[in-house]
């Protein structure tokens, strides 16, 4: 039988399936439903979202797909270009420590950081952070200090946009939130025509903040780089944090240096490979 190689990575625990398909005419299409059963912890591999690497355009070495676990796609996410760009150094698609990454976010240069030639951890260049609530998307005047009640809490943050949508919002403790309940909630928050990732955040130092995170289509999990980079810009233009923030997130530590664009950085760890059977993957629409 016809096999899928998939790879598992990880950074600082926000995990992902990641797939070659360098010829996808002959490799076929994964439906919604298939990426939602390979990411599924109890009966596929699991994963907080499946990356597919396909070929470069418009000078970029590779392109990045990502369908998050419940099967809707995402435009970006800067934990997953890391993971992503592990894969594509292995398969000899970086020129020698830099890659750049088609994301349906823009381009994207990633730069590799290797240990006795093995590939430890991955800077990556986000680009800005936007306020413009047209691009975020979000349907308000002014996507500062807005406001959200879910069970009669009420939270108080910003909107931001990193080639995806955030709601930074700051909290006494990011460990006392319920972030499973409230994040599901807040994912859907009506201003948000395309949902949003929901961060709730807490400033620890003036280079550091706390972070836990409701990823859209993952809901909670231990990292999001998209959302470090948008809360520390967040709390930079607050004048909360200098240009350089440490990201405390439960699977560890990111960093995030803010300039005109931003660049995000952290570990990158290989788990294993996998073979699963094709023909049970490939959508028939």
């Amino acid at each position: 039988m016809s096999t899928m190689h998939l790879s598992k990575l990880h950074a600082t625990g926000n995990d992902f399936l990641v797939r070659l398909a360098l010829d996808p005419p002959s490799d076929g299409e994964l439906d919604a439903r298939a990426v939602a059963a390979l990411c599924d912890r109890h009966r596929g591999v699991g994963a907080d979202g499946l990356l597919t690497i396909s070929p470069g355009e418009d000078g970029a070495d590779c392109t990045m797909r990502l369908v998050n676990a419940d099967g809707g796609h995402a435009e970006m996410s800067g934990n997953g270009v890391r993971c992503l760009a592990w894969v594509a150094a292995r398969a000899g698609l970086a020129r020698g420590d830099e890659l750049v990454v088609a994301t349906d976010a823009g381009h994207r240069t990633v730069r590799l950081e290797r240990l006795a030639g093995a590939v430890v951890g991955a800077d990556v260049d986000m680009g800005p952070v936007t306020f413009a609530p047209e691009r975020i998307p979000v349907d308000a005047a002014d996507p500062f200090d807005l406001s959200a009640t879910v069970a009669a809490v009420t939270y108080r943050g910003d909107a931001a946009g990193i080639g995806n949508p955030h709601l930074v919002l700051f909290v006494d403790d990011p460990a006392a939130v319920p972030v499973a309940e409230h994040g599901a909630v807040l994912e859907h928050d009506a201003r948000f025509p395309k949902r949003t990732n929901v961060e709730f955040v807490a400033v620890t130092a003036p280079d550091r903040i706390r972070m836990r995170v409701w990823e859209r289509g993952a809901g909670e999990t231990q990292s999001c780089g998209t959302g470090a980079c948008a809360s520390a810009a967040v709390a930079h233009r607050r004048a909360l944090v200098g240009d350089r923030v440490f990201v405390d997130v439960d699977g560890g530590e990111l960093t995030v240096e803010l300039g005109p664009t931003v660049w995000l950085g952290g570990p990158v760890v290989h788990v294993f490979d996998v073979d699963v059977p094709w023909i049970a993957m490939v959508s028939t629409a």
